[in-house]
């Protein structure tokens, strides 16, 4: 079963124009927007499931993208956070560009198959390149979210 965004997303989980400065800037800030959403989720695991997948592989996939993800526990349902960033970062990508454009992908740790499902769902999206640069020219987070989420 496949996912919309608007399913994923939130506004509370959509950032524009963030600082982005590093990779391990990058998941700290998306650690915080989803422990600050997500109670229920801590931010030191959010951040630490997210350093241990990066370590199997760069979750970058070109073109200035990255869907960065992780099964998690304590998390009930698939969520997602969209992140423009202010200054493109390096990020191991396989065509070796910088990211400015992130996705960041959570589910249930028992959700394998929902995982790789959704996953797929989210890179078909972003392969997208008139949507992505849509996303790019979003001025604010509200923006950003309709344009993603419309």
């Amino acid at each position: 079963m496949q996912q919309p965004l608007d399913n994923l997303l939130t506004p509370e989980r959509t950032a524009c124009q963030a600082p982005g400065v590093s990779k391990k800037r990058l998941f700290e800030t998306i650690a915080r927007i989803i422990s600050e959403d997500q109670l229920s989720l801590s931010y030191d695991e959010i951040f630490a499931q997210f350093i241990a997948r990066e370590k199997l592989g760069s979750t970058g996939l070109g073109a200035g993208i990255a869907i960065p993800h992780s099964r998690i526990d304590n998390c009930t349902q698939p969520l997602g956070t969209l992140i423009t960033l202010a200054e493109p970062i390096d990020y191991d990508a396989p065509d070796g560009r910088q990211v400015d454009l992130v996705f960041a992908l959570l589910v249930p740790s028992e959700a394998h198959q929902q995982h790789l499902d959704t996953l797929a769902h989210i890179a078909r999206k972003f392969s997208d390149a008139e949507f992505c640069q849509r996303l790019r020219q979003a001025h604010n987070t509200a923006a950003l979210y309709d344009l993603a989420t419309g």
